[in-house]
């Protein structure tokens, strides 16, 4: 799973001046025509240097679609359903992992051991919807910011009209939007971040890149990477089956897609610090709990099936309390706080910060619960707090709540 999240890492932080330069749209293709090079070379593999390098590959994909995707959503949305908009990122990164984690019980139950089916399956089905994205992702209209940021203000303007207002370029929100844009980008033209340099030099800048990454980062060290890799593990020291193993992640991918449309329906109506600092608090007695019981029912060793069951069913709130909160919401604030000179480079550290830790938990993680089995989630449980303490401190309230003013009107 490192060797993907690593090249990830790399694909966020080509996707920053590959999106300004070329478009969100190109770069879009871009990543889903990488992807289809990475995930074609897994599929048809000969050895694991062909699958690592395939992961990789697939990896850097990801990356880049990872961070210009709730960048080109948020600039097209209209600002009363941004929130929703940019949320459907993790919602479709939920529909992903529900048909990846049923096609794997599928072909784990449907294959004998030794046919290679069993996994060539899954590695060539992944390539599918990236196949439709390369194909169809230039029928779509190009960010209307961009357009205007780079010479085009008569086809702006046009998408403005076309996204918003049916076509009508005298339409008054469409006017009043094209005057801001243009008047935003005239000031930022002045002031321009022309280097990543400059958004740790300039003092507004970097309060918002502070920001970002520390939400890609505290949301990262929630647990959640932790529960998703390795839940499997611990179902099985606790005596479940593999094919068993593999249904309830499947269960919990449901549970995690609901609350991810519970999150796309609400979050414009309860906001972004609120959503955070409850969805927090659950991330963190849902660790507590998951704690207690590793500790006093150690997998494999007590046999107490109550136990286990509440491990199960305790991941599944987790799950939920994460994906309805924090997740959506680590996509959605670095896609709206950052002015147009610095979107593209801001959220393209943010993303690589994400990956970053992402990558390092993955790496830590098994040998941690080798080394010092469920003292390891006191990590996450103490992660959890100081990240409540952040996110509901007056600074980042404040802060949260002045970028996106700033960014809306």
């Amino acid at each position: 799973m490192s060797v993907f999240t690593g090249g990830a890492f790399f694909g966020a932080g080509f996707a920053g001046p590959c999106g300004d330069k070329l478009g969100r749209k190109k770069t879009i293709m871009i990543g889903a025509i990488v992807f289809c090079l990475g995930g074609a070379l897994q599929t048809g593999a000969q050895g694991l240097s062909y699958l690592y390098s395939g992961r990789a590959i697939a990896g850097l994909g990801v990356g880049i679609l990872c961070m210009i995707i709730p960048l080109y959503q948020s600039e097209l949305a209209h600002p009363s359903i941004r929130g929703r908009v940019t949320a459907l990122q993790q919602f479709m990164l939920g529909v992903g992992a529900l048909c990846a984690s049923w096609i794997s019980y599928g072909t784990y139950v449907g294959f004998a051991p030794t046919n290679s089916g069993q996994w060539r399956t899954s590695l060539g089905i992944q390539v599918l919807p990236a196949v439709f994205l390369a194909a169809l992702i230039l029928l779509f209209p190009e960010s209307p910011r961009w357009l205007i940021d780079n010479g085009k203000p008569e086809e702006g303007l046009r998408t403005l009209a076309k996204l918003h207002a049916h076509g009508d370029e005298n339409d008054a929100w469409v006017r009043a939007e094209y005057d801001q844009i243009q008047d935003a980008i005239t000031f930022e033209h002045e002031h321009e971040a022309k280097s990543y340099k400059e958004l740790f030099t300039d003092k507004s800048c970097f309060r918002r890149l502070f920001l970002a990454c520390a939400i890609q980062a505290s949301v990262q060290m929630t647990g959640v990477s932790a529960i998703q890799y390795y839940s499997v593990t611990i179902y099985e020291l606790m005596g479940i089956k593999g094919d068993e193993t593999l249904k309830y992640q499947a269960i919990s991918s449901v549970i995690a897609l609901v609350a991810q449309f519970l999150c796309i329906l609400f979050i414009d109506k309860f906001g972004r610090r609120w959503t955070l600092i409850f969805g927090n608090l659950g991330n963190m007695v849902t660790f507590i709990i998951a704690t207690i019981l590793l500790a006093k029912f150690p997998p494999g060793d007590s046999g107490n099936k109550a136990a286990a069951w509440g491990f199960i069913v305790i991941t599944w709130v987790y799950n939920f309390s994460f994906s309805a909160t924090c997740g959506p919401l680590s996509w959605i604030i670095p896609a709206e706080i950052f002015d147009t000179k610095t979107r593209s480079k801001g959220v393209s550290i943010a993303t690589m910060v994400s990956f970053a830790f992402n990558t390092m938990i993955g790496q830590v993680t098994k040998p941690a619960m080798t080394a010092v089995g469920y003292k390891y989630y006191i990590l996450f449980i103490v992660s959890d707090t100081l990240y409540l303490l952040f996110v509901a401190s007056t600074f980042v309230a404040i802060l949260i709540q002045l970028e996106q003013i700033t960014y809306i009107i």
